[in-house]
């Protein structure tokens, strides 16, 4: 959006809220809390009581707020940690929800090996659980091998070809796609938060919330957990991740979303076959969002995502043409291109 139809945006959604309030539009406490990767804005406002609410503007053009809506209605009947709905109007796409403070996990991480660390990540597995057993798949999309494909090819074209201008496919490139995408499709199907990083983690009265679920689907066990275990805040050992691999899968088959004859080398395999999947279409997401949407900071990331791809791939030994070429060929590439994007004189 322009600067234009930001400010015009924001003038309708302070009548709007002022509407519903009964309040003088001039005298609101609005202000910006936080922006995200698409074209939706969040607003904190204070109420003359004292209390607060946030404000989601998604312009209804660019962002379809349905899925949000339906989402956060029937997580929250089912009893998820959500915030409540106070208001919706999918024209105007505008939104009242709970304000849920300015705590994402990730302010409480302090070192990938420190205590605290750990415990929140175990509470955000417990989170989990609880999110698989609670909420049905079956009203969500599928994430289906289209889908999977999709993300997938999202590397070769804005990473590889957009961003460092490599149009050839790598060695072993349609083997590992197709080997990716038939491993999350064996998994079982449940609801998938689909973002399932520190920041989409609210940590609120001590409690974790969930927010930005509308692209939630219908898809393998396992994408949630590697999420955050693979995200962009931490790295751990492969000690700590496969043990806590390990522990995932003992607690699925104990309450039944696992079958009991899933063996731990065929579930270890499946979530770092996920997790390389979830890598690949990150590198691609991150390029596409500095290129063609001019967000910045996310260039950055990259070359912590491609040590968690090289980790999966480890596991992944048949694979073996794809890492070298990854190893020998993409990394030098990469750190290139970053280290020529820093120097002012070739930038």
């Amino acid at each position: 959006m322009t600067s234009v139809d930001t400010a015009t945006r924001f003038e309708a959604l302070r009548q709007w809220v002022a509407n519903r309030h009964h309040l003088p539009a001039a005298t609101l406490d609005l202000r910006l809390a936080a922006g995200d990767a698409s074209f939706r804005r969040y607003f904190r406002l204070r109420l003359p009581d004292g209390s607060s609410r946030m404000l989601m503007d998604a312009p209804p053009t660019q962002e379809d707020s349905r899925p949000f809506v339906e989402i956060a209605r029937r997580w929250r009947a089912g009893g998820l940690p959500l915030p409540a709905l106070h208001a919706v109007d999918l024209e105007a796409g505008f939104l009242e929800l709970d304000d849920l403070g300015d705590t994402p996990l990730q302010e409480r991480f302090a070192g990938d090996a420190h205590a605290d660390t750990l415990a929140w990540h175990e509470r955000a597995m417990d989170l989990i659980h609880e999110l698989q057993n609670r909420a049905a798949p079956d009203t969500l999309p599928a994430y289906d091998a289209t889908l999977l494909g999709r993300e997938l090819d999202l590397f070769p074209d804005w990473c590889l070809s957009q961003w460092l201008g490599e149009t050839a496919l790598p060695p072993g490139w349609t083997g590992l796609r197709e080997a990716l995408i038939e491993s999350a499709l064996a998994q079982p199907v449940v609801a998938v938060h689909r973002d399932y990083d520190a920041m989409n983690l609210m940590v609120y009265d001590e409690r974790l919330f969930l927010i930005d679920f509308q692209d939630a689907v219908a898809g393998p066990i396992s994408y949630d957990l590697i999420s955050l275990l693979r995200g962009r805040y931490c790295r751990f050992s492969a000690e700590r991740f496969a043990g806590w691999v390990e522990a995932f899968r003992q607690r699925a088959i104990a309450d039944g979303r696992l079958a009991s004859a899933t063996d731990s080398a065929t579930f270890h395999r499946q979530v770092q076959a996920m997790a390389a999947q979830r890598s690949l279409k990150v590198l691609g997401i991150f390029c596409r969002l500095t290129l063609r949407d001019g967000r910045r900071g996310y260039l950055e990331r990259l070359p912590h995502f491609l040590a968690h791809l090289e980790a999966s791939l480890v596991a992944l030994p048949e694979h073996a043409a794809f890492s070298d070429w990854l190893t020998d060929t993409f990394r030098p590439a990469l750190e290139q291109r970053l280290a020529d994007r820093a120097d002012p004189e070739t930038t």
